[in-house]
């Protein structure tokens, strides 16, 4: 699987991942269980479990003349389960897990679903207002809503009179 072409910015709007994430991503869901035993140089299981959980988390992104919004699929989440913060100023980080029912007596004969935890992080353009960001979450599908902030005003002109003296 090959996730380097992620690392692109998302229509030119700041939207991205730094590519070298998406190689270490890369190299840690391509690690076995043997790699972990004894190696002190290899990621921890939870930066693993994230990285996995980033990867497998889809996701869109929108922009109106107002605001970006951020489709992320968060089956079997409820809303009030999901996590959705914003770290270092500027990256949005969007967090939930899906666990698996335990039920006495049953046999699964066979398991698709996925359980676990899942995760999305997006840098926010310089535009994004932090202070005004909404979400909700509707059969399995969060929507986050960032508003911008107004373009800045050009500046205008002064013309200062010159008097003869």
């Amino acid at each position: 699987m090959d996730l380097r072409n992620l690392g692109m910015d998302i229509g030119g709007m700041g939207f991205g991942i730094d590519n070298s994430i998406l190689s270490t991503i890369q190299d840690m869901l391509e690690l076995s269980e043997e790699h972990d035993k004894g190696n002190q140089n290899n990621p921890s299981r939870a930066y693993v479990r994230d990285a996995k959980a980033m990867a497998r988390t889809p996701a869109d992104i929108k922009e109106y003349p107002d605001s970006y919004a951020l489709v992320v699929d968060m089956p079997g989440i409820k809303a009030n389960e999901i996590k959705v913060q914003v770290e270092d100023d500027n990256v949005l980080v969007v967090s939930g897990e899906r666990k698996r029912e335990k039920e006495e007596g049953v046999k699964y004969l066979k398991m698709e679903r996925r359980a676990g935890k899942s995760m999305r992080k997006f840098v926010l353009p310089e535009n994004a207002n932090l202070d005004a960001i909404s979400a909700v979450s509707r059969d399995g599908v969060l929507t986050v809503t960032v508003q911008k902030f107004p373009p800045p005003q050009a500046k205008k002109h002064k013309t200062i009179e010159v008097k003869a003296g």
